[in-house]
């Protein structure tokens, strides 16, 4: 098609300079990918001449020294508030499947010289042979996406006359591990929305796309997408010696009862407009024993991904707490059982188990401790909380587990207990359903570029609801009200101390979005790649028809 952007060569050039750049999630790299970016745009004219236009800006309480780079274009085509929202994240997932061949991972051109001459997957060996693929880290997630944005970028830059409306770059850093890039960004987004009077009316992520099943040949676009969270389970047991072992019950023993009702159960599985996410499964489960003894373990802790379409955190948490007891009735069955079993072989008298399933929520300990025990308890908590800001080993997930901790400490019931709560970020779902004209426009717009963009590429370019990856689309709007999110708060024991999320900065903004990205396989392993023709010329053109459909609307 004649109208499209020759933009293959730009794009490959500048995602080889940023693969090359080692930014990793939590390390310096972040920085200096960050201060790269902020360089290059700096040397555009257009920003050289528009310096208030482009920003480096430092995360808003964070434990990390790492940046955002913002950037906008105004059109000049025709004066127009509408204003399209590019994003993308700067920063990857770890080097370590690399093992000793790490260094490479940043180097495309030689990691793939070096995998000419490695034992690889053969579909990898084709795709490696072909001349079309990029193999390294951070080549299909993100990088190869946030150079498609940015090649709009400047290509606009340039170019503004052809703009109706505005385009804003967001590149954030932190997607890999607590969004705080996006959330910072937010209150930027906000300001300009303020100073510039942006009518943002739609926002187009690039994160990667890959085969949702083992042939799939489609290249799928999203509009919306899948929530996260992540339900936390602090279980105790009753400890004894090991030579005594049914004189006890050991939370590991339940916690592993827990994971096997919980982990790829399908009925966990939340179905919306004909997609369904995949079912949770257990990303750590532990003990909190310091050290070996032979006395069992005095509590255990674990916790699952859990995908939403439709289901609220409220929702969830109901779900998940029903889960969790029927997992502890299924354990102390078994226990039972197995008990029973053991004295007739042993020829040890048998005693019924008095133990009881006992499921509470951190917000109803938390609420029973208060009433217990009054401002005493609160205030150690308070005094606890703050003290173990001071260890900087605990990440959010295990600064909450140690919190619950702490708090059981207090209870005078101590009969084995699940207690469930949250210990990290809520994602919130997006759905796009043509709800308001932002979203009836944004999807109208994809369907057109589709249509006019498929002749030119041979795999079907599929629209889908829901992006089954956790993206930093999740910030960009809010479909739950504050009676569905209060518990996010309520039961995350790090809220308001290691961890806060201002969820109304997102209702602020509250721009429909939809994911473009590039076309690759194995994102976050040895082998991650990207399909050079779809990533870098489908689109790139793709996000373009789509932003000039939308812009062209006002």
């Amino acid at each position: 098609m004649a109208d499209l952007l020759n933009s293959r060569e730009e794009v490959l050039s500048l995602t080889k300079q940023l693969v090359g750049i080692n930014s990793i999630v939590n390390t310096e790299g972040e920085m200096v990918i960050a201060h790269s970016l902020y360089t290059l745009l700096a040397s555009y004219p257009y920003f050289a001449e528009n310096q208030k236009n482009l920003v480096l800006e430092q995360t808003i309480d964070d434990y990390h020294e790492r940046y955002n780079v913002l950037a906008f274009v105004k059109g000049t085509k025709k004066s127009s508030n509408r204003t399209v929202i590019l994003m993308g994240h700067t920063d990857t997932v770890g080097v370590g499947d690399f093992n000793q061949l790490y260094e490479y991972a940043f180097s495309p051109d030689e990691w793939m010289d070096i995998l000419k001459n490695e034992e690889i997957p053969n579909t990898a060996r084709e795709q490696l042979d072909s001349g079309d693929w990029l193999f390294g880290r951070g080549a299909l997630d993100m990088k190869s996406g946030l150079s498609s944005h940015l090649f709009l970028l400047k290509y606009y830059s340039e170019h503004p006359e052809e703009l109706e409306g505005n385009l804003v770059l967001v590149a954030e850093c932190d997607e890999e591990d607590s969004s705080n890039g996006i959330l910072s960004a937010l209150k930027t987004l906000k300001k300009w929305k303020k100073e510039h009077q942006f009518e943002y009316v739609a926002a187009i992520n690039a994160d990667f796309v890959a085969p949702r099943y083992e042939g799939d040949k489609n290249r799928y676009v999203y509009k919306g997408t899948v929530g996260k969270l992540l339900p936390s389970f602090f279980v105790t047991g009753a400890e004894t010696h090991v030579g005594a072992a049914f004189e006890g019950l050991d939370p590991n023993f339940v916690i592993a009862e827990l994971t096997r009702q919980l982990s790829y159960n399908p009925e966990l599985c939340n179905e919306a407009h004909g997609e369904v996410t995949v079912p949770p499964v257990s990303l750590k489960q532990i003990d909190l024993k310091p050290a070996y003894d032979v006395q069992t373990a005095l509590s255990a802790f674990a916790y699952y991904n859990f995908f939403l379409h439709s289901w609220t955190p409220k929702d969830v948490l109901e779900i998940v707490t029903k889960q969790a007891d029927i997992a502890f009735q299924n354990a102390i069955k078994i226990y039972e059982e197995r008990y029973q079993r053991f004295c007739e072989v042993s020829g040890q008298k048998f005693q019924p188990v008095s133990w009881k399933p006992r499921v509470i929520t951190y917000e109803e300990m938390d609420q029973m401790l208060k009433l217990t025990h009054g401002n005493t308890y609160t205030n150690h908590m308070q005094e606890f909380k703050y003290d173990l800001l001071n260890d900087e080993t605990l990440d959010i997930r295990m600064y909450a587990a140690r919190v619950v901790e702490e708090a059981w400490k207090w209870m005078e019931d101590k009969n084995p207990t699940i207690i469930v709560f949250n210990s990290s970020l809520y994602s919130p779902r997006i759905e796009i359903t043509g709800k308001n004209e932002n979203e009836n426009v944004l999807i109208e717009a994809l369907e057109k570029a589709v249509e006019d963009i498929q002749p030119s590429y041979e795999y079907p370019i599929v629209v889908k609801n829901f992006y089954p990856y956790i993206s930093d689309m999740s910030f960009m709007a809010l479909s739950d009200d504050d009676k569905d999110l209060a518990p996010v708060a309520d039961n995350n024991p790090s809220w308001g101390s290691k961890f806060f999320v201002n969820y109304q900065d997102i209702r602020d903004i509250n721009v429909p979005v939809i994911n473009i990205g590039p076309y690759g396989m194995d994102a976050h392993k040895k082998l991650e790649r990207m399909e050079m023709t779809y990533s870098l010329e489908i689109v790139p053109n793709l996000t373009n028809k789509v932003i000039l459909t939308i812009l062209n609307k006002g």
